[in-house]
């Protein structure tokens, strides 16, 4: 009598602490909770956390000051737009900011798990599903000022490198520069994230 093998899948979902199960292959937005992506992303470091301060840069404090670039950029940006904004790295709340050059290691299997996160988390909050082309590209141009931004204040490149990098720097005031480019304790980038969050969710 043949006995049969049992194969174990390997398992694909992460626990949240709200008590969520976010399967990675098939995410539903039932499972995403805005505490949960401000857990994650306050705890998750900019530049593999090779970053000068105290504490890390994190996502959250990252994402702020994209949408803070973007509205400055474009100062007709609606709420739900400046949400997308804010929320273009969240799915890095489970899978971790992998820094470029081994995003392009990887190759497209990374950028699949990306996208069907971003669309479930664009459902959650009443979002498109799919960023328009016009926004991505001033998330684009934002996203690319904050890292010039952080490259030259808190990763150590020099201003020519940044820019062959990330292109032109984006002016800032000083008190931007005072807020945005000091890294924040895990539990200020946390409550900041989630109260904006929260804000432009209405």
């Amino acid at each position: 009598m043949k006995t049969q093998t049992r194969i174990s899948l390997p398992r694909a979902w992460q626990r949240m602490l709200s008590g969520r199960r976010l399967d990675l292959l098939d995410p539903s937005a039932l499972d995403i909770e805005v505490e949960d992506i401000a857990h994650g992303l306050a705890r998750v470091a900019r530049w593999n956390g090779q970053t000068s301060g105290a504490h890390i840069f994190s996502v959250a404090q990252h994402s702020l000051l994209v949408e803070t670039l973007a509205h400055r950029r474009a100062p007709g940006l609606d709420r739900s737009r400046r949400l997308a904004v804010l929320l273009h790295d969240a799915p890095e709340y489970v899978i971790g900011d992998m820094i470029s050059p081994f995003k392009a290691v990887i190759g497209g299997d990374y950028k699949a798990v990306e996208l069907r996160l971003l669309s479930a988390i664009h459902r959650r909050f009443g979002l498109p599903a799919e960023t328009s082309a016009e926004l991505k590209a001033l998330i684009k141009v934002a996203d690319s000022g904050a890292a010039y931004l952080e490259a030259t204040r808190l990763a150590g490149f020099e201003a020519a490198e940044a820019r062959r990098f990330f292109g032109r720097p984006p002016a800032v005031s000083a008190t931007m520069e005072r807020d945005f480019l000091k890294p924040w304790p895990a539990e200020t980038a946390e409550a900041r994230y989630a109260e904006r969050v929260k804000k432009l969710v209405g």
